[in-house]
């Protein structure tokens, strides 16, 4: 028999009841306004609504966020222990998540929070609501729209068991351990993430040659490259080769295989056949600059809302290219060239001026070496720890549930 199972048989043998948010609330209220202008980076720690679905995890001890109290015209102020509810959302399915505070100052919530102050183990509470029964709980009722909300009496209408405190600290300690091995892979995945960007930006300004880019060429792009803009036509689901566009490109600059789409090679799309080591820049939208190293064998045109960059051979590498375009430097560089009116615009114009380093080509390859295995190191990584922490994560989600499911007793009247 287990820890829990025998905490279990001696304070709840007969079942564990079953309340209401509000029955456990000692109170209950909510929050008020704190703008993004309002936010500081030292000052009264806060926490705005959105930041309980970007930032904060089950519990958390330090708020990301700070203001000046003397901007606001009215505070609500939360302390350790209590739960806080995002009662403002884009989905159905994701409204009112909570996240409990476990740290020691206090702290002012910000407009669409609901604070929930009670005498249970805060932890286990907010374990006991990111269930699956708990947020269909939180999501009844709820309409699907681009703003969904909740509210004061629909938070205290959700109820969850309340076991004894011992059957409760029992059940956080097992919880928290499948969390901080989670964690612990997160982290390791970041960190891998960060080394590479790290080392890619040092070897592409040359700051490991000491002396910064002044001991190599810089070249505007204009000078060494052409832009051949993309084919127009309507994407199938059938053809003879397949149709790139911007959304098949991935955050890595590689073609993504799910959701191909395709084009009948006529005598004018044959103009936009691709070559393998081709270098496809998205030129419009949000991921305005990405770049794709085409590095298939599958007859494949770009559609028009991409530029091929046909780069000098004599110069620059294509590849050495490609590992430029996800560097920092790059990316300062299209944020300052774009244009900022409606449709961000990232065209031949703009990236004709951005200016890249250019060392000799025998430089660029062992520049291209070193990036390519770090490159192959981060993909494996890639594939293989968020499949890990996928599979860490369904195997917490289960056993959530499986612990927090328990026999129903009736609470009896006065107890």
């Amino acid at each position: 028999m287990t820890k829990l199972e025998k905490l279990i048989q001696k304070f709840c043998p007969e079942g564990v009841v079953y309340k209401t948010l509000g029955e456990i609330a000692t109170d209950i209220f909510r929050g008020a306004g704190i703008t993004r202008d309002q936010v500081r980076e030292t000052g009264t720690p806060c926490v705005r609504y959105g930041e309980i679905y970007t930032t904060y995890g089950v519990w958390f001890e330090d708020c990301v966020s700070h203001t000046d109290e003397t901007l606001l015209t009215s505070k609500k102020y939360f302390d350790y222990g209590d739960i806080l509810f995002a009662i403002t959302g884009e989905s159905v399915e994701d409204i009112a998540k909570c996240c409990a505070y476990i740290g020691h100052e206090t702290c002012l919530a910000g407009g669409d929070i609901v604070v929930l102050k009670h005498n249970e183990d805060p932890k286990y509470l907010s374990y006991a609501l990111s269930t699956l029964d708990a947020q269909k709980q939180k999501s009844k009722g709820k309409v699907k729209s681009k703003v969904v909300h909740s509210s004061v009496p629909d938070i205290k209408a959700i109820r969850v068991p309340v076991p004894p405190l011992p059957v409760q600290r029992e059940i956080v300690r097992i919880l928290d351990n499948f969390t901080e091995l989670t964690a612990e892979l997160t982290a390791e995945l970041t960190a891998r993430k960060q080394q590479y960007e790290y080392y890619r930006n040092r070897l592409l300004t040359f700051d490991v040659c000491g002396g910064g880019t002044s001991r190599v060429v810089q070249r505007t792009l204009g000078d060494i490259a052409k832009f051949v803009y993309g084919y127009t036509d309507k994407a199938k689901d059938t053809g003879d080769v397949r149709f790139i566009r911007i959304t098949d490109i991935n955050d890595d600059g590689c073609l993504d295989p799910s959701d191909a789409k395709y084009v009948d090679l006529t005598e004018e799309s044959k103009k936009y056949l691709l070559k393998k080591g081709d270098l496809l820049l998205a030129r419009t939208g949000a991921t305005y600059g990405k770049t794709l190293f085409f590095d298939s064998d599958e007859p494949a045109v770009y559609a028009s809302f991409l530029i091929k960059i046909v780069l000098d051979k004599t110069v620059i590498r294509n590849r050495y290219y490609w590992h430029f375009s996800k560097s920092s430097l790059y990316r300062e560089q299209a944020e300052k060239y774009v244009s900022k009116g409606g449709q961000q615009q990232f065209n031949a114009n703009a990236v004709s001026r951005v200016k890249i380093p250019v060392p000799s080509l025998e430089v660029q390859d062992r520049i291209i070496g070193v990036l390519d295995n770090f490159d192959v190191i981060c993909t494996n990584l890639n594939i293989g720890l968020p499949a890990e922490i996928e599979a860490r994560q369904k195997q917490y989600e289960y056993y959530r549930d499986k612990l927090l499911t328990f026999k129903k007793k009736e609470a009896v009247e006065n107890e």
